[in-house]
């Protein structure tokens, strides 16, 4: 067979060039590190790395979500621990100020030190975070949770001005979480489930104090509803008292004893002293009331409200032990409510820290994918190195033999 020169030189050429291109790749695998330095190496691999390295984006991003999540609710925590301690410190002034032997001057001295607690959980609903925000306000990151109003020569009346959103964050590819809780639901909210309170009504002149309601039947018929009790003077000079079930409307009528223990819908409660014709007293569940009653600075600040009122009379000291009373149950019932949502706080921390687990998991199990698609085999790319490097000098050497078959040179 004959084969041209011009044959010989262009087969020569291109498997240099062939050998080159082995040579080249295998060069820039062992440079890179990588088997699939460019996606028509593998398509394939190429395709599905692609995809591994955007299941890790994303898995990256979750936990940051999560860092995030967990420093909100590591700040409310933190503020819930305060706040908890506030109000212990509270109920103990309600117990110390309860002392019959003190003066209005003792009352007085305990009513300043109450309100510098009060101001400490005003201080607390509006806490901001690093950045400015309020914690407590909802979705109003850039509004006071909470505003005073002027009350006279009473204590500031707060109010509410957040809303009610409740921040979620995603933190896995099928959960998101509560990342905040609501000023309304912290500081003026009992939870569900909450004991019987009583509350004395504001316009009461009687020397008529109350203890309990204790529950004597939770499965009484009407245990569970609000009741409304009015002392009315019957027209033979005696007292009554009426419990109205304000659920149902039923009524039930009694002379009224002086120290007695009435009971109605499952609940019993004991009356001490003299009510005036006109006085009452409400009965509500805690959970049920709204959130002026429950609001933990109203019962604040109608304690040291009443703390500051004189007592001269019977009727004074009985209006303040009322008081005392009611502001006591109320203190509990908050407590318990901050305690409850401090509890689903640690609880959410918690269940992070089992998806960060679960997420540095994921992410190994994609490395190593990803790792099996692309990443180079050394032993197997440093072989290939030293065999298309053998190849490529063959063809060199090939090609400079063929140049050398020439008639010329041996007419020479």
């Amino acid at each position: 067979m004959r084969i041209s020169t011009v044959t010989m030189y262009e087969q020569g050429v291109s498997a240099m060039n062939r050998q080159q291109a082995d040579f080249t790749q295998v060069g820039q695998q062992i440079a890179s590190g990588k088997s699939v330095v460019n996606p028509s190496d593998d398509p394939r691999a190429a395709s599905r790395a692609v995809g591994v390295s955007q299941s890790l984006a994303v898995n990256e991003q979750q936990e940051s979500s999560r860092t995030s999540a967990r420093n909100s609710l590591g700040q409310e925590e933190s503020v819930l621990n305060s706040v908890s301690d506030a109000i212990g410190s509270a109920k103990s002034m309600v117990v110390q100020a309860g002392n019959g032997t003190l003066s209005d001057a003792d009352r007085e001295s305990l009513a300043s030190d109450l309100e510098g607690t009060y101001e400490t959980l005003v201080g607390l609903g509006n806490t901001t975070d690093g950045n400015g925000t309020y914690l407590f306000s909802g979705y109003q990151d850039n509004a006071k949770a909470f505003s005073r109003t002027d009350a006279g020569d009473n204590v500031d009346t707060i109010g509410y001005e957040g809303d009610q959103g409740v921040k979620q964050q995603k933190i896995d590819s099928e959960r998101s979480m509560k990342t905040s809780d609501t000023g309304s639901d912290v500081f003026m909210k009992f939870s569900s489930g909450s004991e019987y309170i009583a509350e004395a009504g504001e316009g009461n002149t009687g020397s008529m104090t109350f203890s309990g309601p204790d529950v004597r039947d939770a499965t009484a018929g009407g245990y569970g509803d609000a009741y409304e009790i009015e002392f009315t003077e019957n027209g033979a000079g005696d007292l009554e008292y009426t419990a109205t079930n304000t659920n149902t409307g039923d009524s039930v009528t009694a002379e009224y004893t002086d120290g007695e223990t009435i009971e109605f819908g499952g609940l019993a409660m004991t009356m001490e002293g003299e009510p005036a014709d006109g006085d009452s007293l409400s009965v509500t569940q805690g959970g049920d009331m709204d959130e002026q009653q429950a609001s933990l600075f109203k019962t604040i600040g109608d304690t040291i409200n009443a703390l500051r009122q004189p007592v001269e009379t019977d009727a004074d000291q009985a209006a303040l032990d009322n008081t005392l009373s009611t502001a006591s149950r109320k203190l509990d019932a908050s407590l318990d409510n901050v305690l409850t949502t401090r509890a689903s706080v640690g609880a959410r921390m918690n269940e992070l820290d089992a998806l960060d687990d679960v997420g540095g998991n994921r992410e190994i199990a994609y490395e190593q994918t990803r790792s099996d698609l692309v990443d180079l085999d050394y032993n197997s790319a440093i072989s290939d190195y030293m065999l298309s490097q053998v190849g490529l000098q063959a063809s060199q050497k090939s090609f400079a033999d063929i140049q050398q078959m020439s008639l010329f040179q041996y007419l020479n």
